[in-house]
């Protein structure tokens, strides 16, 4: 979900661009051209009308000056796709050569990873902290606060194989290696002691990561989320996987505690028994009961199996979550505010799953913002269910 006025608070990247356009123009005018010159440019998949509305690409941002006859400026678009793709879109936009009938001038100076500024400017001010604290400490707490930096220090990233993959110092001669999504995923579980840990670094399965799994023992360790889902499909397609591990559901492997990772690892599972269990994830409903009207619908939707079971933990708590296409919660909010939430803050939603009964509002509102799937603890008095919007109770699910 973006904010009026910036990037979205979950951005990844922010794309900066100049624009220099011969006439007076204004920003609409600069917004419509990128959006019409890079339509069907990268396909459909990186259609900038429809990452916006999935919520991929954040809202665009101009901030433009009139002087002298001309306008120039600067373009923010905010990213949550990949490196590679966040780039493909920026290489996408300097196409823009003109705004209304003036010939204009788009160039990329800057992408910012925004998580890798926040961090720095983390680490910087832990700094500040530890030398206060260690002057102002006992000698006992500078001794180990400098044991704990030497240990910190040791598990260094390094790059491996011809790929340049972000791993820990082990993966050359273990017999088991552990595979991440990215460099942040790498360093957590160097930070809680795992050396022989090697990221793929994107959708795309490096060779590196293909030869390894030749030899060696594979757990891949992903993102509780849709996006992690994906990586395991592109690996165990590409890859010689042995074993799967999974982030909870919503959390991202970088941001488990070592008792949260160790725990995932012990639950890890055998590729051939993660496949089994995934193929159960599409739903077939036969006749479905809507009100008081009983109409025939075959539908085949495709709900992860970690958000099936997260429904267990909604019984009872009276909240809704809202998830994105790549069922990553959006937010997660009392039922009483669910319609205004939707109609007030939610620019586009993918599914919908909450501790209520299914209602007309609520189906409509639901319906205005996109969403696809619509899951509550039992139906109520919706009658007009859209076509594009598949409708279910815990029952129907559950049983």
């Amino acid at each position: 979900m973006s904010r009026m006025g910036g990037p979205p608070v979950n951005a990844k990247y922010l794309i900066y661009a100049s624009i220099e356009v011969d006439g007076i123009v204004e920003k609409p005018d600069i917004i419509g051209a990128i959006f019409g010159q890079t339509e069907s440019i990268l396909g459909e998949d990186l259609d900038l009308r429809e990452l916006r509305k999935s919520g991929r690409i954040g809202r665009i941002d101009v901030k433009i000056e009139n002087k002298g006859g001309k306008s120039h400026g600067t373009i923010i678009i905010p990213s949550n796709l990949d490196r590679a793709e966040t780039a493909l879109i920026a290489a996408a936009i300097e196409i823009v050569d003109k705004v209304g009938p003036y010939s204009a001038k788009v160039r990329v100076f800057k992408i910012e990873d925004v998580r890798a500024e926040k961090r720095k400017r983390i680490i910087e001010r832990a700094k500040e902290i530890l030398r206060k604290w260690v002057e102002e400490e006992m000698p006992e707490t500078k001794e180990l606060t400098e044991e704990v930096l030497k240990v910190v220090r040791e598990a260094e990233v390094i790059k491996y194989g011809p790929d340049n993959l972000p791993a820990g110092p082990d993966v050359g001669r273990a017999d088991t290696i552990i595979v991440v999504e990215g460099r942040a995923d790498v360093i957590n579980l160097l930070k809680h002691g795992y050396k022989n840990v090697i990221a793929v670094g994107g959708a795309t399965i490096p060779k590196t990561i293909v030869e390894l799994s030749k030899k060696k023992t594979v757990i891949a360790f992903v993102d509780g989320d849709r996006g992690g889902e994906l990586i395991l499909k592109n690996l165990t397609s590409a890859a010689d996987v042995d074993y799967i591990a999974r982030a909870p559901p919503g959390r991202e492997v970088e941001e488990l505690s070592g008792k949260e990772i160790a725990k995932c690892l012990r639950n890890k599972l055998p590729v051939e028994e993660y496949l089994e269990s995934i193929s159960k994830e599409k739903i077939s409903i036969g006749k479905m009961k809507i009100g008081e009207e009983v109409e025939d619908k075959v539908m085949e939707i495709e709900i992860p199996s970690d958000i099936i079971k997260s429904i267990e933990s909604l019984k009872g708590t009276l909240l809704a979550r809202i998830y994105d296409e790549r069922w990553k919660i959006i937010r997660e909010v009392p039922v009483r505010d669910l319609i205004n939430v939707l109609k007030e803050e939610i620019d586009v939603a993918h599914a919908i799953i909450f501790d209520g009964i299914v209602t007309q509002r609520i189906v409509d509102a639901a319906y205005s913002k996109g969403v696809k799937i619509l899951i509550g603890a039992r139906m109520g008095d919706a009658t007009r269910i859209p076509e594009k919007l598949t409708i279910l109770s815990y029952p129907e699910l559950l049983s």
